[in-house]
């Protein structure tokens, strides 16, 4: 039973970690041999589906309707690679939708034409997106979206190099494209196609999501318990902490009376650890396997980002955001502090402005801060970092790194 169990959780964060899990990774065989009570249990505790193949498992995972951007896919390990925008997000659904008309094969530069008929089609110019390959840039975004595509392992490189696209045009590379894989991609509960259209002015882009997400549920008290316990579980599964002045009212009741209950059949299932707190409720994973941004995280950035969240910590109880300036004058003194450990970039005169800002989106992305237009609120959740007795230092590389005791 101890075995079957641990079996079921690797299988469950392999999942979780992987949402598109191929046969060669060593959970895929673990959730083939468990298949039927992974589905069970999505079935019962979320709103996903698990579609397992030959040669991949899908975790259908449908989008948050809290969700407000912050997390963006990570196509690769360059740097201009990190962060999709939402340019980018939307060249994606382009180069889709052209690969989806396409052939077995493809080209860079065929991709890249298709996004640009596709953008101009009259309801893509009403967005208001404008596609080109005439900058370097624009073919950066368009290199970004395939190197996603080639990690999901939709496009396999046959020949050629995206570096040297970027560079010139007339540098192709020649793709394969694995059409099992791209059916796969889309989770949604209807067909987009039976959705309006963008020229219906009354369909907001939000409705028309929602409309081909949407489920059935039966107004019954019982259905809408069971929506509300799903509705929570997928976002203490999905999100870094769940506060609760995030929650509407029912979510907020049912949570508050149900929440042990829930939290122990996540930590059950998934290993991960509940942290709940006057604030809210974090599910804490001590592998820290299952996270795509890290606290704390190594290199000059990593540095920077723990910095101010220590500085954060510090004025939370002040219940207000800490002024851009006031993080700029807070980087000057970290720059005296510990600059030489940082990289160079970092110690440009100017740097304070953006590093300052990319160390707020990560704390952001793990809830642990909230970026408003005036400067960056601290979160309940960053406590954690708050600097104490408590606190080790290590040495990794030329970077002294702060790690805080659980």
């Amino acid at each position: 039973t101890q075995l079957r169990d641990d079996e079921r959780r690797r299988a469950m964060r392999g999942l979780l970690m992987q949402p598109l899990l191929y046969a060669d990774h060593p959970a895929y065989r673990l959730v083939k041999r468990h298949v039927d009570w992974l589905r069970d249990w999505l079935n019962s505790e979320t709103r996903w589906d698990l579609r397992l193949e030959a040669d991949f498992a899908r975790l259908a995972k449908t989008a948050p309707e809290h969700d407000d951007g912050s997390r963006a896919a990570r196509p690769g390990k360059r740097p201009v690679d990190l962060d999709f925008t939402r340019r980018r997000y939307a060249l994606l659904c382009l180069v889709l939708a052209g690969l989806e008309r396409g052939e077995m094969q493809s080209t860079l530069g065929r991709l890249g034409k298709a996004a640009m008929d596709q953008s101009a089609e009259p309801g893509v110019v009403a967005s208001g997106l404008v596609f080109e390959l005439r900058t370097q840039e624009d073919r950066r975004d368009l290199v970004a979206v395939v190197r996603l595509l080639l990690n999901l392992g939709v496009l396999v490189r046959v020949a050629g190099n995206e570096d040297a696209y970027i560079k010139n045009e007339s540098q192709d590379v020649l793709y394969d494209i694995d059409r099992h894989v791209l059916s796969a991609l889309l989770v949604t509960r209807r067909g987009p196609s039976l959705v309006g259209t963008l020229e219906q002015p009354e369909d907001t882009l939000d409705q028309r999501i929602g409309a081909i997400t949407a489920r059935f549920v039966a107004d019954t008290p019982e259905a809408r318990n069971r929506e509300l316990r799903q509705r929570l579980t997928e976002r203490l599964l999905d999100d870094p902490v769940l506060y609760y002045d995030e929650l509407d009212e029912d979510e907020r009741a049912y949570l508050v009376n149900q929440r042990h209950a829930i939290v122990q059949r996540i930590q059950e299932a998934t290993g991960l650890i509940p942290e709940m707190r006057a604030e809210g409720i974090a599910m804490v994973d001590p592998d820290g396997e299952l996270a795509d941004q890290r606290m704390p995280s190594e290199g000059t950035e990593g540095h920077i980002t723990l910095l101010m969240a220590g500085h954060l910590a510090e004025h939370l109880s002040q219940d207000q955001a800490q002024s851009w300036t006031s993080l700029h004058a807070a980087y000057r003194g970290w720059t005296e502090q510990f600059g030489r450990y940082w990289k160079k970039a970092a110690k440009e005169p100017d740097a304070g402005q953006s590093f300052c800002r990319e160390a707020a989106e990560r704390l952001a992305g793990l809830g642990l801060a909230r970026i408003e237009a005036d400067g960056v609120r601290p979160l309940p959740a960053i406590a954690r970092s708050r600097p104490s007795p408590a606190m080790r230092w290590r040495r990794r590389g030329s970077v002294e790194l702060a790690r805080l005791d659980d």
